[in-house]
């Protein structure tokens, strides 16, 4: 894609993350893939409801150097080379705190109840990757185990991290994934979260293909473990 086109869409994604309150001051980080060797991030300490897309920075993906623009690379930017590296499907990730989202995450809890089919056909489920230090490579390597099956994880003690083929379908899982956080947070409040059955769910995951859905995705995973579970009461 054409570099300066890219660097306003990543500007608008940062600007609707900032006005959904997804990231407060400087919080969050963005990037999309140019071509198989570089990435565009979003600078270190910049707000993004307050982007410039002159001051997205061109990385080169194997070394991690900058090769275009002034200034330091996402202190994440570790977490999104990584994840390059791993899918080369992805094209574009998005990194934020959305606040009930990230509630889940600092209690320990993974969306991972089957209870929207929405949430069921896109996503599957949402995992919580263990901690690791912001900025270091510990970060990549706790998410690493869950690259292969999601393109959104939860980060223990920290946010979100979302992926996607565009900028703008990283944006839209990251609103998904506050979404469904909002909706379970509210069920429980209410009293309880109740799950679709198993038949429902087999059925959801499956029409994936009718939709023509892309990405990473843990349908299988998903109907081998809720029959496991029957199996067992």
């Amino acid at each position: 894609m054409n570099k300066i086109t890219l660097a306003h869409e990543i500007v608008e994604v940062g600007r609707r993350i900032y006005q959904s309150g997804f990231v407060a001051a400087n919080d969050g980080n963005i990037s999309a893939r140019v071509d198989e060797e570089h990435v565009m991030i979003t600078p270190s300490g910049v707000s993004k409801g307050f982007m410039e897309a002159d001051s997205m920075l061109l990385i080169h993906l194997a070394s991690g150097q900058v090769v275009d623009g002034a200034g330091r690379p996402s202190t994440e930017g570790a977490m999104h080379f990584d994840i390059y590296k791993h899918r080369p499907d992805v094209q574009a990730i998005v990194h934020a705190h959305p606040p009930t989202a990230t509630g889940f995450a600092v209690a320990g809890i993974p969306l991972d109840q089957l209870a929207m089919p929405e949430l069921i056909v896109a996503m599957g489920t949402i995992p919580l990757a263990p901690y690791g230090t912001p900025g270091t490579d510990e970060l990549p390597e706790a998410l690493r185990p869950f690259y292969e099956e999601h393109d959104a994880i939860l980060l223990a003690n920290h946010g979100a991290v979302t992926m996607g083929r565009t900028l703008t379908e990283a944006l839209f899982k990251m609103e998904s994934v506050e979404m469904c956080a909002k909706i379970l947070f509210t069920a429980r409040m209410l009293g309880s979260v109740r799950e679709l059955p198993d038949e429902q769910v087999d059925k959801l995951v499956e029409a994936r293909s009718f939709y023509g859905l892309q990405g990473a995705h843990p349908g299988k995973k998903i109907i081998q473990q809720r029959h496991n579970k029957g199996e067992k009461k």
